[in-house]
């Protein structure tokens, strides 16, 4: 059972009849890049995401550019893929995780346990030899038994009384610059929630592309948080996306029970009454 990270050598080992892979491609400034680059060839059997469209909800103007979506409806889709109770999941991307995590965490907030990102993404899969196909996957439809949440979400108005009261740590996981206010180009207000620290999420990966190992994570996480126990850290970015790459990370190092701001900065920016910090 893989429950955080897989290495291409042990996805190929598995029984292709109990696992399920995820292709979760996609760029922000091109949404329809990912089903384009799925269709010239992704792993055998592996059925397409889109985070638009399966991996985040309706967005009214005021909860953020990628909201959760509906459990129920994600359930059934998730069955319509084949995933049982009792199945493998693998996510990958070819952008180390940032999407993937974002399928990993949903499916741990719908009470699935044996999911995991393929370390390394597409790239890991073909360095190690693995082939891509163009066919369609077949699918094995099932139903999808939505069990204890293995992730639970932070609500806007927790993090406004997290500025009064200050009782839990945000992390915001956008990369530095948007972090300060700077080169916003996706939200019309750039910064942060006062009181957050930063952990661009690109931090987690190692200069080949790979999670760095679990004990350097550790080591990193544990010097950022200077005491706070993961249990009281919420985790933020641009729209929920990236921040499931920092979860993914702590549990990677053996930290758990840091919940997600789904909403996260995209949300909080939309009521100009917010307060709102800048610089590093």
């Amino acid at each position: 059972m893989f429950t955080t990270l897989i290495s291409a050598s042990q996805l190929q080992q598995l029984d292709d009849q109990h696992t399920v892979l995820l292709d979760c491609r996609f760029r922000l400034n091109d949404p329809d890049f990912g089903r384009a680059a799925y269709d010239e060839g992704h792993l055998p059997g592996a059925h397409y995401l889109h985070l638009d469209y399966h991996l985040s909800g309706t967005k009214n103007g005021s909860n953020g550019r990628h909201p959760l979506p509906d459990g129920q409806r994600l359930a059934v889709n998730l069955g319509a893929l084949g995933i049982g109770p009792d199945t493998q999941v693998v996510a990958y991307d070819d952008a180390g995780g940032m999407f993937a995590a974002r399928a990993w965490w949903l499916l741990r907030w719908l009470g699935h346990v044996n999911v995991a990102v393929l370390d390394g993404g597409i790239q890991a899969w073909q360095q190690a030899g693995g082939a891509l196909d163009t066919a369609a996957p077949e699918r094995n439809a099932t139903r999808f038994s939505m069990g204890t949440p293995q992730e639970s979400v932070v609500l806007l108005d927790e993090i406004a009384a997290n500025l009064c009261t200050p009782q839990y740590q945000l992390v915001d996981a956008r990369a530095p610059d948007r972090f300060a206010g700077e080169n916003e180009t996706l939200d019309p207000v750039g910064g942060h929630i006062p009181g957050a620290k930063n952990r661009f999420f690109m931090d987690n990966l190692g200069g080949d592309g790979l999670f760095k190992p679990a004990a350097q994570l550790r080591a990193e996480w544990l010097a950022l948080l200077d005491g706070t126990p993961a249990g009281q850290v919420i985790l933020s970015c641009g729209s929920g996306v990236t921040a499931c790459h920092n979860k993914l990370a702590l549990e990677y190092a053996g930290l758990s029970g840091a919940r997600l701001y789904a909403g996260s900065w995209s949300e909080w920016c939309s009521d100009p009454t917010r307060p709102v910090a800048t610089g590093a």
